[in-house]
């Protein structure tokens, strides 16, 4: 079942004017880190200081200019246990992994409803999901690689899938002649990155903070999916995710794929996921049962980062790592998405 959550309140303190970025990033779809999973359950709590500075976030608009917006954080607890799970599955080698498990979506009438007519192609090379009819969630990285905003992010695009037809009985547009979609491109009118991201990343990469929400220049007409408070894993059933993106080894393919999480820190999943570059960006995704309803609802409850080395006692190991969307996270995404925390007061 979703649990409704009393979220923390973002509030807007002031906004600087910052001096234009250069976006000579090459944009790079594996991460390397030296922090693991044990060394992410070792790090410090926040405190109220550092969340204030970490969720301070920028704005990059369409003409290239750039604005930091400070904010304050009300009504958090700050939990010096976290909510790290104590139990442990084992963990395996990754490959991919084995037999490759992810599905292509040829049929037009899956592609073009929901749930896989929320994943959106980012031009820059990544993935991402509608969450309002004017917002994309995607990762950071996709934008910024830490130090600067990656060539192409300037005139960043969106491409959502076709789903109109045209004409008297010509072939419908959801799909080109061999079941690949084709794309209705939408400029980006802002893009907004958390603060945390460059801070992280001087260092080892922040992974914690590694999401991006981007506001179209128009507003969309079909269905998205609403934000969900990212559950730990023993409240998930069978520990199970979801996530649709566009992987680059099945070109111009949606490549839908499921499969159990295997670890948790605070800020991630550790999964194992089959999944290529392209795909980061995705939102992922579960099907839990409405409060006092028997109806089950879909909601987003991470951003796919990526593949990720770490060192794990002295040995070089791999994971797919997603960011779990935490009430604070909620809280900020939620005020992007409509300008005032009036209305991410639950989660």
């Amino acid at each position: 079942t979703w649990h409704l959550k009393k979220i923390p309140q973002i509030v807007r303190e002031r906004t600087l004017s910052l001096d234009n970025p250069k976006f000579e990033a090459k944009a790079k779809l594996e991460l390397n880190s030296v922090c693991g999973i044990e060394c992410q359950r070792k790090l410090p709590v926040p405190s109220l200081s550092d969340l204030k500075d970490l969720l301070s976030y920028e704005t990059v608009f369409e003409n290239g200019t750039r604005t930091l917006t400070e904010v304050n954080v009300l009504g958090v607890v700050l939990d010096p246990a976290g909510n790290a799970t104590t139990q442990r599955s084992s963990r395996k080698k990754r490959q991919i992994y084995g037999t490759d498990s992810r599905f292509s979506i040829y049929d037009k009438r899956f592609m073009t409803n929901f749930p896989f007519n929320t994943a959106v192609k980012i031009s820059t090379g990544c993935s991402g999901i509608l969450i309002s009819p004017k917002h994309v969630l995607t990762a950071a990285h996709c934008l910024h690689n830490g130090k600067d905003y990656v060539k192409g992010s300037k005139r960043l695009r969106v491409g959502l899938m076709k789903t109109k037809s045209r004409g008297n009985g010509r072939k419908r547009k959801g799909t080109k002649r061999n079941g690949m979609p084709s794309f209705q491109w939408t400029r980006v009118k802002s893009s907004h990155i958390p603060k945390g991201w460059f801070k992280g990343v001087s260092g080892d990469i922040a992974l914690d903070y590694d999401y991006a929400v981007l506001e179209l220049k128009r507003p969309h007409k079909r269905k998205y999916m609403e934000l969900g408070i990212s559950p730990t894993i023993k409240m998930m059933p069978g520990s199970m995710i979801h996530f649709s993106g566009f992987d680059n080894d099945r070109s111009g393919q949606l490549v839908y794929r499921f499969c159990s999480i295997s670890d948790e820190s605070n800020d991630l999943f550790y999964q194992y996921c089959d999944a290529e570059p392209g795909s980061t960006g995705s939102g992922i995704y579960l099907r839990l049962k409405e409060p006092n309803k028997k109806k089950w609802k879909r909601k987003i409850i991470a951003v796919y980062s990526g593949h990720q080395w770490v060192d794990i006692n002295g040995e070089q190991q791999d994971y797919n790592v997603a960011v779990r969307i935490t009430p604070l996270k909620y809280a900020q995404i939620c005020f992007w998405i409509h300008g005032n925390d009036e209305n991410c007061t639950q989660g």
